[in-house]
Order: structure tokens, then sequence, then C-alpha cells
């Protein structure tokens, strides 16, 4: 099938450029709608449990009991984010997940981490327009707070990634990155 007419939802997880003008976009703004209705309810969860089924619902898919979730939690758009088990997302993230984000399992994620799949191009005439590149976070990775995770980009498994870091390149597995941009501090025994 050709790549204009495939679905949106699909060439958005494929990645790449996403016209602002596209004849499909309609459907993601109804999304995006959605979304910040449900994220005011989500934001005034009392309780973990609540937090979950809540987010599920932004999501499109169950969240498994043994994943935490804490909020405020930030979605633009919620249904490109998948969550596995044994999960913890501190306080006050942000995931912008057009592009896709997967979270394995047994990750951490603290607070005021931002996970963004999207960008813009550099032309200035094509600005508008949605870059998007998924954020794949593999079992066992530790994002520390306020660290922000370009488009793109993969976190190894047992990897760290170091508070306040920008990530713009892949992390190996079993390594310590810091920084901005972030670089490999050493490797993990």
């Amino acid at each position: 099938m050709d790549l204009d007419r495939k679905d949106i939802f699909k060439r958005m997880l494929a990645g790449g450029l996403i016209q602002h003008d596209d004849p499909q976009m309609s459907a993601v703004w109804e999304v995006v709608r959605r979304t910040i209705k449900l994220s005011s309810a989500l934001n005034t969860s009392t309780d973990i449990d609540q937090i979950r089924e809540r987010l599920s619902e932004i999501t499109g898919s169950q969240i498994d009991n043994s994943s935490t979730i804490f909020v405020p939690f930030y979605t633009n758009f919620g249904q490109h984010i998948q969550i596995g088990k044994r999960v913890f997302i501190n306080h006050a993230c942000t995931f912008l997940d057009l592009g896709g984000i997967t979270i394995e399992d047994d990750v951490l994620i603290g607070p005021k981490v931002n996970l963004i799949t999207e960008n813009h191009p550099v032309d200035p005439s094509k600005r508008k327009s949605l870059d998007l590149g998924s954020i794949l976070v593999k079992n066992n990775a530790w994002i520390g707070a306020g660290a922000t995770i370009l488009p793109g980009i993969t976190i190894g498994e047992n990897a760290i990634v170091a508070a306040g870091s920008v990530v713009t390149k892949d992390v190996p597995a079993n390594t310590i990155v810091g920084g901005i941009p972030a670089k490999i501090i050493k490797t993990i025994d």
C-alpha cells in the first residue's frame, strides 16, 4: 500500500515526517482532544489503582497491577504508550508519544523525566510538520530525575541515565550515561 494512503497512526509509529496539512491529521487531533479531557481526571486521581485505571483509558491498553505511576503525569496523545510490568514512574513526567514510547519491564523513571518522540524540521517552510521517532526503554533501565530522552532513542537493558541528562544517541546496555549531551560515564559490571 502506498505510504501516503496508509493509516496516519501507523505512519506515526513508523517514524519520519508527517506533514502538518496531512489529510488524516484531524484524526490525530480527535485523540489529542480526548486525551486532554481524560488527563484532567488522571491528574486528580487519589490512589495508585485509580491512576492505573485512568492511564489505561488514555493509552487504550491495560496497565499491569505491578506497575506504579505517580501523578501528575503528562501526555499529549497517550495511545502510543506501552508500559510493561513492575515499572515505576515518578511525579511530573512528560511523555510526548506521537512517535511511540515503549517501556519494558522493571524500568525506573525518576521525577520530571521527559520522553519526547516529536521534533520539527529545521527548514522554516516545513517547521509545522512533525518529525517522529520512537523511544524504547529496555528491561531494568533507570532514568534519573529531570532527564530528557529525544526522538528515536533506545535505552539499553540495565542502563542508567544520570539525572538531568539529555540523551541524543542510543544508550548501550549495561552502561551509565550522563551530561548534555549524554555520554558514557562507565560500564556496569
